[in-house]
């Protein structure tokens, strides 16, 4: 099921980030700081709503398959890296906070491949807080993109330093319990 409607949605989260990444470079006599601000948000939110999309169609049209959710936390690993490091460049992010989420990312998706590996990848199923931690940080990163006042009430970008921060404490302590997961297997395979 390499082409499905779901798989092609989750595609669309990786092909989608030279885009995004793309607008920031655009010249000034084409799109003013603002405007990028605004067709990377947008951008970002429509694709990032492909991640929630595609799981529901999957289901719903019975095209769920391993590839799929190989490629779907994937997808939404580079788009919220991508994005994170943009925001960095574009000095509305800290490095520590590009750090903490990019070096959780490569090491928790290296653990579950070696859980997997031997045979003890529920150990290190998706929990409850990664889950929170994913939603904080696609609630954060539009904000930082957008850089500026709301519907002229909301400061998106002091709004978005808050909620990145928090979505780098979630990422720490989502990386400390799935590692305390691992453990044991871990411990068992050192011996």
């Amino acid at each position: 099921m390499f082409l499905t409607i779901p798989t092609i949605m989750t595609w669309t989260r990786i092909f989608a980030i030279p885009l995004i990444v793309g607008v920031f470079y655009l010249p000034e006599t084409m799109a003013s700081q603002p405007e990028k601000n605004l067709i990377a948000t947008v951008m970002f939110v429509v694709f990032a709503a492909t991640d929630w999309l595609d799981g529901y169609l999957a289901r719903k049209l019975n095209q769920t398959s391993s590839f799929g959710a190989f490629l779907d936390p994937v997808a939404d690993k580079f788009l919220v890296c991508a994005c994170v490091l943009v925001l960095v460049h574009l000095q509305r992010a800290d490095v520590f906070v590009a750090l903490i989420i990019i070096g959780r990312e490569i090491a928790i998706s290296a653990l579950r491949e070696w859980m997997a590996q031997i045979g003890a990848s529920k150990s290190v199923a998706v929990h409850m807080i990664g889950k929170l931690k994913t939603v904080v940080q696609m609630v954060a990163i539009p904000f930082l993109l957008f850089d500026g006042l709301l519907f002229g009430v909301v400061h998106t970008h002091l709004l978005g330093v808050w909620l990145i921060w928090a979505a780098a404490i979630l990422t720490i302590w989502s990386m400390v319990y799935y590692l305390q997961k691992a453990l044991p297997e871990i411990r068992a395979r050192a011996k």
